[in-house]
């Protein structure tokens, strides 16, 4: 038995990872062609490497099939209710940094914060007989934020794509997005409400509570700990 430690499959968000564990003295890579989605671990014993998406490392940590898993706190808190119940955050890495926001027209000169848009949003069900409409990815963490804040008159609809681009192409009102220098917002003519942050989200090492650990693997873990200088 090994402890498995669950690892983003491709791009920055893994060359980044590599490089944090191989600061301390583990090294961590693809066990064939960048094709494979085997990896291999050195400078540790018992310790399995699982390349996955971002996206499915926090299913595969509630799940308890890895025992450690490098994603975004915003994947996390966003696909797991409840998420401290079912993960522990381990270490901030220090990268893959990004701000959860709201966001609306810059011809809204009148909507500076989340007051301003709730405001908006019930002047808008009444004119047009349809609730705002906010395209998101984030649906868990959007409604929660907007219910803690009193905004109201809203319906949240999925964007899988580019959200910033809804507001142009009419499908959406706002938008609710994941942003890092605001680049992408400004040339879409949309700005940030000024307390419309709801999360500052970087890449994170979390450890699983219902993965299922012998004595082996509880020694590996404290020894991987140890390795990290996370003790």
């Amino acid at each position: 038995m090994s402890i498995k430690l669950g690892v983003p499959s491709k791009g920055r968000l893994m060359d980044k990872t590599f490089d944090w564990f191989r600061a301390r003295g583990v090294v961590l890579g693809r066990a064939g062609s960048d094709r494979e989605y085997a990896g291999k671990v050195e400078g540790i014993e018992g310790v399995e490497l699982v390349l996955l998406s971002a996206g499915e490392i926090p299913r595969e940590l509630t799940e308890g099939r890895i025992h450690l898993g490098v994603t975004g706190t915003d994947l996390v808190r966003e696909k797991l209710g409840h998420w401290e119940q079912r993960v522990e955050e381990m270490a901030e890495l220090g990268f893959g940094n990004a701000d959860l926001i709201i966001a609306v027209p810059q011809a809204w000169v009148d909507v500076d914060c989340l007051d301003d848009l709730d405001a908006v949003a019930a002047a808008f069900r009444r004119e047009h007989g349809f609730r705002l409409r906010i395209a998101t990815k984030y649906h868990r963490l959007v409604r929660e934020f907007l219910k803690e804040n009193g905004v109201a008159d809203y319906q949240l609809v999925d964007s899988q794509g580019a959200t910033e681009g809804t507001v142009k192409n009419e499908t959406a009102e706002a938008v609710a997005d994941i942003t890092t220098t605001g680049e992408t917002l400004r040339a879409n003519h949309l700005k940030i409400l000024s307390d419309g942050l709801m999360l500052k989200s970087q890449a994170t090492l979390f450890r699983s509570r219902a993965a299922a650990m012998a004595d082996e693997e509880r020694a590996t873990l404290a020894a991987l700990v140890a390795r990290l200088g996370l003790d």
